[in-house]
């Protein structure tokens, strides 16, 4: 695998923080509220990680996508 993307649905996004409790590494909720995804490709070693984020997040505003390789 050519590795992958991580996005978020800012529209659904609630920025209580569940993702980056789990994955901080990835996913930050700034003093202004809102959610930043601070590595859209990370790392082959934090997709546990970062699919745990996934499926934890109440609104179901994040999603994992395969690159093309």
């Amino acid at each position: 695998m050519a590795g992958y993307q991580v996005d978020a649905d800012f529209d659904l996004c609630e920025s209580n923080a569940v993702c980056m409790g789990i994955a901080p590494e990835v996913f930050e909720v700034r003093d202004d509220g809102y959610l930043y995804i601070l590595r859209e490709n990370p790392p082959e070693e934090l997709m546990s990680r970062v699919h745990e984020a996934v499926a934890a997040c109440p609104k179901r505003a994040l999603s994992v996508t395969p690159l093309p390789d």
